[in-house]
């Protein structure tokens, strides 16, 4: 009589890099499952879910790109908004100094800088970037490289999280002062936002601004985050902030500050059929975790492919599915 194979569990301990997080607690990964197929030919393994690594997050974030409107959403904002925004910045000053954090492959950065450029003709603008993603700072220099129109600007990188500048500044003891200094979309993934937002808002010199662009709380994000929590993994390791949250950080702060809206969408049909790479990699993108259809169990995935089509996240438009990634631009007094 033919023994039947038994089940073993492996245990698993990674520890993994994720851009952007600046600590994080240790995450409990499922165990891999070594066990026998039908025909008892040989073993098999069914893959742990994990978080995603740094260079996956990158493959996984151009998926997204690719198919939202978030890059258009913010270039509508510097065409209505930015203009008045840089206008006011440097108080005559020769010199203005801006920082950006978080910047990753600086396309946003350097369409902010020509603006800035157009309303101070002739100004030098000293522009430091802190990114801690190494692929982004390498993609971020060679576009600096190729651009011919940026001879009065100067660009220093500083590859580290932001709490690692924030250590490194305090233990310098010298605060450099910003006239401009922009945060987009990466609170997500710092330790503690309203200490991060304290400090950014202390490097502000006179009559500067700090620009937080964050998730809206219209967006199908929050919705999400808020009423569908228990669809997503625990391997995904960033913070659940939107909008209204960094606005009460504020107001206890006693900061004043404004937000303009904007409408941004993420075509997700991709990610309901089945065996598609590029729905893939939205799904990692969204759940933070690698080969999330591949390795999730099917009861957490068809309960999040069916949160995320949910009037309150997406909506149908020409047969395509459409979730909803509006964005907050809230811009902060010094």
């Amino acid at each position: 009589m033919q023994l039947q194979k038994s089940v073993q569990v492996l245990q698993i301990t990674q520890v993994l890099y994720f851009p952007y997080r600046n600590r994080f607690p240790s995450m409990n990964f499922e165990a891999e499952i070594l066990t026998a197929p039908h025909d008892n030919s040989e073993l098999y393994v069914i893959p742990s879910m994990r978080s995603l690594t740094a260079e996956e997050y990158v493959e996984a974030f151009k998926s997204f790109l690719d198919h939202s409107t978030e890059h258009q959403c913010m270039d509508e904002f510097n065409k209505e908004e930015m203009p008045n925004i840089m206008a006011g910045l440097g108080n005559g000053k020769s010199t203005i100094n801006v920082l950006g954090v978080g910047s990753g492959t600086g396309e946003q950065d350097l369409k902010m800088i020509r603006i800035l450029q157009s309303a101070h003709p002739g100004v030098l603008i000293d522009n430091e970037i802190i990114e801690p993603n190494p692929q982004h700072v390498a993609a971020y220099k060679e576009l600096v490289n190729q651009a011919p129109d940026l001879q009065n600007v100067s660009f220093i990188w500083h590859q580290l999280t932001s709490s690692e500048y924030e250590q490194q500044v305090k233990e310098k003891g010298a605060h450099k002062k910003f006239d401009f200094i922009h945060m987009i979309q990466m609170l997500y993934r710092v330790e503690d936002i309203p200490s991060t937002i304290k400090f950014f808002h202390s490097c502000l010199d006179h009559h500067g601004k700090l620009l937080i662009i964050i998730l809206s709380d219209s967006s199908g994000w929050a919705s999400l985050w808020k009423k569908y929590r228990h669809c997503l993994p625990s391997t995904d390791s960033g913070h659940y902030i939107t909008s209204n949250g960094i606005t009460d950080i504020l107001k206890r702060l006693g900061i004043e500050y404004c937000v303009h809206e904007f409408p941004s969408g993420w075509d997700i049909t991709e990610c309901f059929i089945e065996g598609d790479p590029v729905g893939g990699l939205m799904m990692d993108f969204l759940t933070g975790t690698k080969n999330f259809l591949g390795t999730a169990p099917l009861g957490l995935r068809r309960r999040l492919q069916d949160a995320l089509c949910q009037p309150e996240c997406s909506s149908r438009k020409d047969g395509r599915i459409i979730f909803s990634n509006n964005l907050s631009m809230i811009v902060v007094e010094s």
